[in-house]
């Protein structure tokens, strides 16, 4: 069984709740145990009936269905789960701004989300609408075309299964991930089928590497794979176990830098960073913070990143992107 919808994140009721509609007017809904998850605060205002329609649809968390949207005045952003056990908000979303769609992350120690993703939206005006859409392919009768159509009069697609594809959904995931579903009701065994993976492991439409915490706690990432743990004393080899050296206290001078060539971090590449500046100061930004765990600098275009939890490193051809890890002196 596969679950595609939820309501209420973070206070769901719980088997034996109780939907009642009071003589004073107020519908409540209560938990087994008498707790109010929610209530209309209708009591003694001359409600004398109810007429229950529900908009959940309009309201979704981490999940698009087919005919879904994303839209001004309503919800505007999908954000993950927590975890697969803890029912609330995650440290991801796909949000649609005003001119395009991106995927934020908010790592643990940095003040604000950053971009590790952004869609092409293409520059045609505001965004009203983002919509999961399901229409059969003009050249293949047995084919279906899931589409991502924006006001704007984009459109993206994400796959085209060979059957009808109505019952699919779109998800953002614990890990970042954004991935597509779809049931095929013709078959009887494993008929859910991922027919979208937005960071494949062939790298399109973008790599795994992308994924702020594909390689745990640090670790250097290449073809989709992590391949190295970039320590002090130079690239190890990875493991689960792999975390950047323990950075000095706040306050102390008493750390210096160590090189990597060659790599990018998870917001190097969609995040626009601070600059043009010098490489230099870029150091100095980051040596200015005693929370700044290292600095990402592009020789090309002299854009500065700053990070405050290292995670993932992509290992980029052009040596001209060049990455500082905060280290102790010993």
């Amino acid at each position: 069984m596969r679950w595609v919808w939820e309501a209420n994140r973070g206070n769901p009721v719980r088997e034996n709740a109780t939907l009642s509609f009071g003589e004073d007017g107020n519908l409540v809904l209560a938990d087994a145990d008498g707790r109010v998850a929610w209530q209309t605060n209708t009591a003694n205002k001359g409600v004398v009936g109810l007429q229950l329609l529900s908009n959940s649809f309009d309201s979704p968390t981490d999940t698009l269905l087919v005919g879904q949207s994303l839209r001004v005045g309503g919800a505007t952003r999908l954000v993950s789960r927590a975890s697969q056990k803890e029912n609330s908000d995650g440290a991801y979303s796909l949000v649609m701004e005003s001119k395009r769609l991106v995927m934020y992350y908010k790592s643990p120690n940095s003040p604000k989300p950053y971009i590790y993703y952004a869609f092409d939206s293409g520059d045609n005006g505001r965004l009203q609408n983002a919509t999961l859409n399901c229409a059969p392919n003009g050249y293949d009768d047995v084919a279906s075309d899931l589409t991502l159509d924006l006001s704007t009069g984009n459109s993206m697609i994400l796959a085209r299964p060979k059957y009808n594809s109505t019952l699919s959904f779109l998800r953002i995931g614990i890990d970042g991930s954004l991935k597509m579903y779809t049931y095929n009701n013709k078959v009887d065994y494993q008929a859910w089928e991922e027919t979208y993976t937005l960071f494949s492991r062939d790298g399109f439409p973008e790599g795994e590497c992308q994924l702020p915490e594909r390689c745990g706690k640090f670790g250097l990432c290449e073809d989709s794979q992590c391949v190295a743990c970039p320590l002090p004393g130079g690239l190890m080899g990875w493991s689960k176990f792999c975390e950047p050296v323990k950075p000095p206290a706040c306050g102390s001078k008493n750390f210096y830098y160590y090189k990597l060539e060659g790599v990018d971090h998870s917001m190097s590449k969609y995040a626009s960073g601070s600059g043009a500046m010098k490489e230099d100061d870029c150091g100095k930004k980051c040596s200015s913070d005693c929370k700044c765990l290292g600095y990402f600098y592009n020789k090309d275009t002299s854009k500065c990143w700053i990070a405050y939890d290292l995670q993932t490193l992509t290992k980029v051809a052009n040596s001209t992107h060049v990455g500082y890890i905060k280290a102790p002196k010993q």
